[in-house]
């Protein structure tokens, strides 16, 4: 997109940024915000509107972006480059908070999902550890190297702090010695070019014996080393030798790894740039309550409750009254828009609202407006306002405007906007008013998109009669004379200049004068706005009963729900009302089951399973009773039907029907199985699930089991769980299954063998090995 400096600065772009900026964490990402232009790709502006709405999505679940202040290591890195260049510890220090917050936003990064446009702009950042940690060992935030660099230079280091204690211990011991004290100037230790040295009286140095290092500005005091502790200072200027050259060894190794990753460095530390310059407009456009507006090919610009950003700003410090948002739409058939209202009505705000947010929008800054806002993708923003320096005068001169007007018309195409202040004005007002006219003749021909204001009533008049052009006024309140700041589509606007110079003091004969002196078709004209004004206001009064009977309707809609809703719940207590008697039912029969299988313990006896069928007979009538639209009777059951089998929960086709046992048995996906008769309803048209085709890791969790557990249950409550095992076990084709009940009393163990005995999925049971469970297993051979 084209836009000139000046411009950007006429609609104060420059101090969004500045607002932007202030949200950075290095002086490297200021530069790249205050860089920030509109981009001329569709893609590149809803791939910056993503990655901001991301950013600040991670903002509203509490966990916002890790970052934290860091430098740009740039011109440090251009300094290690050659080899074995070696860096002051201060500047490798300047390393550390940048690797720290890569580190961060790497593991803040890692693992999250919903993310992807982050992850793909920043999935490569890893804050290289192995550099980061040994930086931090070594080095503090003043420059210091550690002892904990390495282990030979804290060996050193504890080596020579003893020394030098040993060495201070006995100098404070020789200047307390009787036949030394005599000598001295005074009873203290220091030291001399790195020597350690007690004052001895300038008259009496040859009385003790040592080495003079230094003489005092007076003369009358030698500093002197003392002979017995030549050799321990000698030791701990060897240490220091050894402990500077281990010094240097860390600094030289530390910049050697940082050399060979120096490129990578430099990727990583853009990347940072570039988050934090996200980050960034994701935390301004949240101070804004901003949304992402639509970005079209076409020629459409929507603003719905569009605000002033720096306005609203202002507002929030209380530094102006409530801003009024700004509706207004332009492109399609009306592609030229002209705006009048009285002075310091708005006008000007409303054109500079729309340039600046049209430049965010294209920038990929989300604006403070409606989500609905739509702007269009243009190639030129053509501006000419009269004023540069602030929001609300005018001070360029008619020249001017002509020059900048000229220019406007050599650079405007279809795809380009153009904002025009106080069109017209600085001139007579007869040609003037001409030449306004002709110009917008001129844009509009061209293609281009025109926002202008006027005082002239002579372009109103221009624009009402020509097609493809549209009037807007800045309400007034004739009332109390006040601007109301809100934009009205399709009705020009008065200046209100005689009422606005009566409310500040203008002498009655003056305004009563001037009155007078317009001429009688201006009046007619002002008077037929007024008319049309009225019938604005007629509109406005008939829209608001629709909207009244709207509401109307919306609430016989609800009281309609609300019936329904009622429906609802009564049928739903019914149907609670049928499962609790249905419930009371299964109690009893469990009840009565329970007290057959304790005689059939006892018994071990025919009589016991006939009265278990006698049993299942009863229940299968009263399910009948529930379910009469889709319980089947034997007689109603033949061969090669279609039978919904509840246990499975699809249907299968009949095998064969045993009248005896009251079991049927079905092929179902390829399986064939036994079932009882309480388990066949009326086919459904449920068919197997088709199979997905798993991972192996999934394959092998969704396999049916293999064993089942059933220790701790009563026989009862085993066998029902055995049935549905037996069943899936074969649909499944597994061959073998293990049954674990335990030993316990046995009792367990034997309702589970007698009910395998015989049934018609088994082939055969025995004991599990030693390794399968024992005498504590049943291993189950499937047909």
């Amino acid at each position: 997109m084209m836009i000139r400096q000046e411009m950007v600065r006429t609609l104060e772009f420059d101090r969004i940024l500045q607002e932007v900026s202030r949200y950075c964490h290095s002086g490297v990402s200021r530069d790249a915000i205050f860089a920030i232009f509109p981009f001329s790709v569709q893609d590149e502006i809803t791939g910056r509107f993503g990655m901001v709405a991301e950013i600040r999505r991670l903002t509203a679940q509490g966990v916002p972006l890790r970052i934290s202040s860091f430098e740009d290591v740039t011109p440090v890195l251009e300094k290690l480059r050659p080899v074995g260049a070696v860096l002051a510890p201060l500047e490798l220090v300047s390393f550390i908070p940048l690797l720290r917050t890569l580190a961060a936003v790497a593991t803040q990064l890692a693992y999250r999902t919903d993310i992807p446009l982050l992850r793909e702009m920043a999935g490569a950042v890893t804050g290289f550890p192995d550099i980061l940690d040994p930086l931090e060992r070594s080095l503090d935030a003043e420059g210091n190297i550690l002892d904990t660099a390495s282990r030979l230079l804290f060996d050193l280091r504890t080596r020579k702090r003893g020394l030098t204690a040993r060495i201070r211990k006995r100098l404070e011991e020789i200047v307390r010695e009787r036949d030394i004290t005599v000598f001295l100037q005074d009873d203290f230790v220091t030291q001399r070019g790195g020597r350690w040295v007690i004052p001895v009286r300038m008259d009496a140095k040859g009385q003790v014996q040592g080495v003079v290092h230094d003489v005092s500005n007076s003369g009358e005091t030698a500093f002197m080393e003392p002979l017995e502790i030549i050799g321990l200072a000698n030791e701990l200027e060897n240490l220091t030798a050894e402990e500077k050259v281990e010094e240097i060894r860390i600094l030289r190794e530390i910049c050697g790894w940082i050399r060979e990753d120096a490129a990578e460095i430099e990727t990583q530390q853009a990347i940072l740039i570039h988050l934090d310059l996200l980050n960034s407009i994701a935390l301004f456009a949240d101070s804004l309550d901003a949304s992402e507006p639509r970005i079209g090919a076409g020629l459409e610009l929507k603003l719905v409750q569009a605000r002033h950003p720096i306005l609203l700003l202002l507002q929030r410090e209380g530094g102006v009254a409530k801003t009024v948002p700004l509706d207004l739409s332009l492109g399609g058939d009306e592609s030229v828009m002209i705006i009048t209202g009285p002075n310091a009505g708005g006008k000007t705000i409303a054109l500079k609202t729309t340039g600046l947010l049209l430049i965010m929008a294209l920038s990929g800054i989300p604006v403070p407006a409606d989500e609905s806002s739509a702007f269009p993708l243009l190639d030129n923003l053509l501006v000419d306002i009269g004023d540069e320096q602030s929001i609300e005068s005018s001070l360029s001169t008619f020249s001017a405007h002509v020059a900048n007007i000229s220019s406007i018309l050599g650079r405007a195409g279809q795809r380009s906007m153009v904002l025009l202040d106080e069109l017209g004005t600085g001139t007579e007002p007869v040609q003037g008013a001409a030449l306004a006219c002709s110009v917008l003749q001129e844009l509009q021909e061209k293609g281009a998109l025109v926002l202008a204001t006027t005082h002239l009533t002579d372009i109103v008049g221009f624009v009402h009669r020509r097609d493809g052009m549209v009037n807007a006024s800045m309400e007034f309140d004739r009332e109390t004379f006040t601007p109301l700041y809100c934009l009205k589509r399709g009705e020009p606007g008065q200046s209100h200049a005689l009422e606005i110079a009566r409310k500040y003091g203008l002498p009655g004969s003056v305004i009563e004068r001037a009155q007078g002196m317009i001429g009688r078709m201006e009046s007619e004209f002002h008077s037929l706005l007024d008319d049309l004004k009225a019938q604005r206001l007629k509109y406005d009064q008939t829209l608001a009963d629709l909207e009244r009977r709207v509401r109307v309707v919306e609430e016989q809609e609800k009281l309609l729900d609300a019936r329904r809703a009622g429906w609802e719940r009564e049928r739903r207590e019914s149907l609670e009302k049928a499962f609790r008697d249905s419930k009371d039912i299964v109690a009893g029969v469990k009840r009565e089951l329970n007290f057959i299988l304790e005689e059939a313990k006892r018994e071990r006896s025919r009589t016991s399973m006939k009265k278990l069928v006698a049993v299942e007979e009863q229940v299968e009538q009263k399910l009948r009773e529930f379910d009469q639209a889709s319980s089947l009777t034997l007689d109603q059951v033949r061969e090669g039907d279609a039978v919904f089998v509840r246990t499975i929960g699809f249907d299968a086709v009949v095998q064969k029907v045993d009248a005896k046992t009251g079991r049927i048995r079905v092929q179902a996906a390829g399986k064939e199985l036994e079932v009882p008769l309480a388990d066949i309803g009326k086919r459904t048209g449920a068919a197997p699930k088709p199979a997905k085709k798993p991972r192996k890791k999934e394959a092998e969790r969704e396999q049916a089991p293999l064993e089942l557990h059933l220790i701790g249950l009563r026989v009862e409550d085993a066998l029902l769980k055995l049935e549905p095992f037996l069943n899936h076990a074969s649909l499944d084709g597994i061959g073998e299954v293990r049954i674990v009940h335990g030993k316990g009393t046995g009792a367990l163990k034997r309702g589970v063998r007698e009910y395998l005995d015989g049934h018609p999925l088994v082939a055969s049971f025995r004991d599990g090995e030693p390794f399968e469970g024992g005498a504590g297993a049943t291993v189950v051979r499937i047909k």
